[in-house]
């Protein structure tokens, strides 16, 4: 049975992540800071049928919480098939970059950023051990500079600290699927859509159902898929 660790899976589109890839038979980890909303949500996928799912503590700005959860992994599998880095924080509001308090910005960048980072180097070495295996960084629409130099630009300067470490988290996508370019791992960012959850209040105008699907999507290309990109449930997204 392929395995799935999935960082911020407690809740949201990281839970409804896990549910869709634990029907299609994965073996699903999720990531939670927290000892009690992990342990919930895995009581709520075994409530609906699905008993492959495991809970792994992990806060990802915290390296010692990210290796701790490293040799847990390799106590259960011998490599990791997909890795999909979805935890995230939207920052305190406003974040106009003339103004926005700089431990704000370090603070979001710590965990939309440098833990995704250092999550994917920790595990590195369990994902190569895959014949298949997948990264999804889930990022976010602000991350696009083409959106964001448009006339259509959704971010209305409340969301800059947010939209700068979804474009460092695309940048991380496209040079680390250069260095993997010539093996089977495919890594891609992923768009899932404005979505109703606790980082935006709620004020999303779809689902997490709805956008758990093109995470589900990406994570599961087969070796003709392809690597280094930027999707959305349209299609590839320009950077």
């Amino acid at each position: 049975m392929k395995s799935v660790f999935i960082t911020g899976a407690n809740q949201g589109i990281g839970f409804e992540t896990a549910k869709e890839l634990a029907k299609l038979g994965y073996y699903i980890f999720i990531g939670s800071r927290t000892d009690e909303k992990g342990f919930q949500a895995i009581e709520k996928l075994k409530l609906e049928g699905l008993h492959n799912v495991e809970y792994i503590n992990i806060d990802v700005t915290l390296p010692h919480s990210i290796q701790l959860a490293k040799k847990e992994l390799e106590l259960k599998i011998s490599g990791l098939d997909i890795l999909i880095n979805n935890a995230g924080i939207a920052g305190e509001q406003p974040q106009n970059m003339s103004s926005v308090d700089l431990l704000n910005l370090k603070t979001v960048f710590e965990t939309n950023f440098f833990g995704a980072v250092q999550t994917t180097q920790q595990l590195i070495d369990l994902l190569k051990k895959s014949p298949h295996p997948r990264i999804v960084n889930v990022s976010s629409q602000l991350a696009s500079f083409a959106i964001q130099s448009s006339s259509q630009n959704p971010n209305h300067r409340i969301y800059d600290a947010y939209s700068c470490s979804k474009t460092a988290l695309n940048a991380f996508t496209l040079l680390f699927s250069r260095e993997f370019e010539n093996t089977n791992l495919k890594i891609n960012s992923v768009e899932p859509g404005y979505t109703a959850t606790h980082l935006n209040d709620y004020k999303g105008f779809q689902t997490p159902q709805e956008a758990a699907k093109v995470i589900v999507k990406y994570a599961t290309l087969d070796d003709n898929g392809p690597t280094g990109k930027f999707f959305n449930k349209e299609g590839e997204m320009a950077w």
